[in-house]
């Protein structure tokens, strides 16, 4: 169970670049990280429209996957340097070159736990060994968090049509058990809408390294 994959191209069919081009706090702190690391490659799964991507492409070789064939299209005209394919995340990705770094922003936390177990390999797969992860995800602090039907543990559809797992600090570190954590971390985030208007959301954020 999943939010239906037309809902992304009818969102930015109809609402084009929705939350503006100001990357996240979250990406410019993530590509310091991959700079320190000497990171060549990264891939963004869930590119969108390229907000985020370009936040990384003047410094690394920038690939990534969008649903939305829509949101493709605008990322690039807004990111050209960045090379965004029409794809799902979850997917196993082509045999070919792994990546140094990866960065997830606000992604995991759409899907179940089934699904969310799925991504996050599916991200380590095109990691190289000693690979970066860097991935944010909504909190259990924020507001919406226990409103409406409660799906799974953590789940709800707090707003209709749309769900969202809101991650505890213990359930945020055990997606990623299989990795070496470097760090995590919080924050409030603003978002400013086309048709939402001005909406704080409460973040985790991690920092991982892939084991081997």
């Amino acid at each position: 169970m999943r939010i239906n994959d037309q809902y992304w191209e009818r969102r930015f069919g109809s609402e084009g670049m929705i939350w503006g081009t100001e990357p996240s706090p979250t990406a410019l702190e993530a590509r310091e990280l991959f700079l320190k690391h000497g990171v060549r490659t990264v891939f963004v799964p869930g590119a969108g429209y390229g907000r985020n991507t370009k936040a990384f492409s003047r410094d690394f070789i920038v690939e990534g996957v969008e649903l939305s064939e829509t949101a493709v299209k605008l990322a690039g005209e807004w990111d050209p340097d960045s090379l965004v394919r029409c794809g799902s995340a979850l997917d196993a990705p082509e045999e070919g070159e792994l990546f140094d770094a990866i960065y997830c922003y606000d992604l995991l936390h759409l899907f179940l736990e089934p699904e969310r177990r799925r991504l996050v390999a599916s991200c380590l797969s095109r990691l190289r060994p000693g690979g970066l992860l860097y991935f944010t995800s909504f909190s259990d602090e924020d507001p919406c968090c226990g409103r409406g039907e409660q799906l799974e543990t953590g789940t709800y559809r707090y707003k209709e049509g749309k769900y969202a797992h809101f991650f505890s600090e213990d359930d945020w570190k055990a997606h990623f058990s299989g990795t070496e954590i470097l760090e995590t971390g919080a924050l409030r985030e603003t978002l400013d809408g086309a048709t939402e208007g001005l909406h704080d959301y409460m973040l985790r954020t991690i920092a991982a390294r892939k084991k081997g």
